[in-house]
């Protein structure tokens, strides 16, 4: 799949340069994550840039897979739970025809089957089915844990590993091309180009499994990019390598950051507070709060605008879930 060009930094986004006297940048970072890197490797390597250990991620990636991945660096840290609760949005390869250990491109085939003539209502029927409210049975070979222990260990350990069903949701499930070809063992395939919006802790190669399945042919995920977390695109991710050079750059700004006000005002309903409504907030009151609709936290807002806290409604009460103070 096409990978993004090189964008400027765009207004609005305040630059931060670590280490370089400005101190050290507290806000987001949306990272375009290449292909053979795990989360945890550009969390390294973000580390380095903005020269604090304290940054973490929302949302893992596989090493296959490439596409937005949200950082938080500093305070920003303490978004991060919060935001992996959102949507997010996948355009991938379905590979109907061959089953893997991992239900994806980087584990060994362990069945194949011919899937040419593969008629499209079966396919728009099976997807269908994987639509909506659904009970997902995530890969084997996934960073979920069973008794302290991940799955993947588990299973390299040669244990037979099954993990419950739990529920997902897939809001959109969108067929978009079939391509009926050859796999490298002669194997007669058909490649589907998919789209997906999905809940978090819905797993892509998990749909492309039960799809092959649902059609008694097999099927696994070749490729994955990930366009969306909440409301953060990938027209405002950058690669490791823009990154890199605009903290190398002696004469820019530094590394580009996403203020801590701007990512919450983004991802979570806004409530503006009086100032005295703002101290005792601050001091751990619990003050009365308006119905807002939806569910999920709020992002509560001083007179000044400052970003004071994420906030949820309890009994028409203000719990604070995270004070920041910016």
């Amino acid at each position: 799949m096409k990978r993004e060009s090189n964008k400027p930094i765009e207004r609005g986004e305040r630059a931060a340069r670590s280490g370089k006297g400005g101190g050290r940048p507290a806000g987001l970072v949306i990272v375009d994550k290449p292909a053979g890197f795990t989360s945890h490797d550009v969390v390294a390597k973000m580390r380095g840039m903005a020269r604090t250990r304290r940054v973490g991620h929302a949302g893992t990636l596989d090493p296959m897979a490439t596409g937005v991945l949200v950082l938080g660096i500093e305070r920003a840290t303490k978004l991060l739970g919060h935001l992996a609760l959102t949507e997010k949005e996948y355009v991938g390869t379905i590979r109907l025809g061959q089953t893997t250990i991992t239900d994806d491109a980087e584990g060994e085939i362990t069945a194949s089957k011919a899937a040419h003539g593969l008629a499209r209502e079966d396919i728009d029927a099976g997807i269908a089915r994987l639509s909506g409210a659904i009970m997902q049975v995530p890969s084997s070979v996934s960073a979920i844990k069973i008794d302290g222990k991940r799955s993947y260990s588990r299973v390299r350990d040669g244990e037979d590993v099954e993990i419950p069903a739990r529920p997902v949701t897939v809001s959109s499930f969108v067929l978009h091309s079939a391509h009926e070809t050859e796999a490298e063992d002669g194997t007669p395939v058909t490649d589907l180009l998919v789209s997906v919006e999905c809940s978090s802790g819905t797993y892509i190669r998990a749909l492309a499994r039960d799809l092959g399945a649902g059609l008694g042919v097999g099927g696994h995920l070749t490729a994955l990019r990930r366009t969306r977390v909440g409301p953060y695109k990938l027209d405002r991710a950058r690669t490791l390598e823009q990154l890199q050079a605009a903290v190398d750059d002696t004469e820019g700004e530094g590394l580009p950051v996403m203020p801590l006000g701007e990512a919450a005002a983004a991802a979570f309903t806004r409530w503006d507070v009086a100032e005295a409504q703002a101290r005792l907030l601050l001091n751990g009151a619990r003050i009365a709060m308006p119905r807002f609709e939806g569910d999920g936290p709020v992002a509560a807002f001083g007179p000044d605008g400052r970003f004071l806290a994420l906030v949820e409604n309890q009994g028409g009460k203000a719990k604070s879930l995270a004070v920041f103070e910016v």
